[in-house]
């Protein structure tokens, strides 16, 4: 359950971080603040649905494109999110791709880092009551 709630967590960050940063950079990308968790979570559980299923679309009908899954589940997910969502609106066509890419690459290096410093302080909570006992 711990494991779950952390790998939720650090998805949720990831994807957080992903679209504040591309925010940044993209001029034509914007986020409400009173709608950023909004789009947030929705971003989040669209790509947590639709990876598997793209991957598994695209295994059976177009193996090539399978190491672009994860660019076409931010897109996917990213779309959602700009519909169903008034926290973010992304506008051009280029801007949609940019967009992609940058979220993309920002969650999966942001994914990567966020369970060292989980793990680390939850390491170091573990030994800070090993030490007290």
């Amino acid at each position: 359950m711990i494991r779950l709630l952390i790998n939720a967590a650090i998805a949720l960050g990831s994807s957080a971080v992903g679209i504040l940063v591309a925010t940044w950079l993209l001029d034509d990308m914007n986020v409400e603040a009173s709608g950023f968790v909004t789009a947030v979570v929705v971003f989040t559980l669209a790509q947590v649905i639709l990876s598997p299923f793209i991957m598994k679309v695209a295994a059976r009908n177009a193996p090539a494109f399978l190491g672009g899954i994860g660019l076409v589940s931010t897109l996917v997910a990213l779309i959602i999110a700009n519909v169903f969502t008034d926290g973010l609106s992304i506008s051009g066509v280029a801007t949609w791709v940019l967009a992609s890419l940058i979220v993309w690459l920002v969650t999966a290096v942001a994914a990567f880092f966020l369970p060292m410093i989980f793990l680390k302080r939850r390491l170091g909570d573990e030994q800070g009551r090993r030490r007290a006992a």
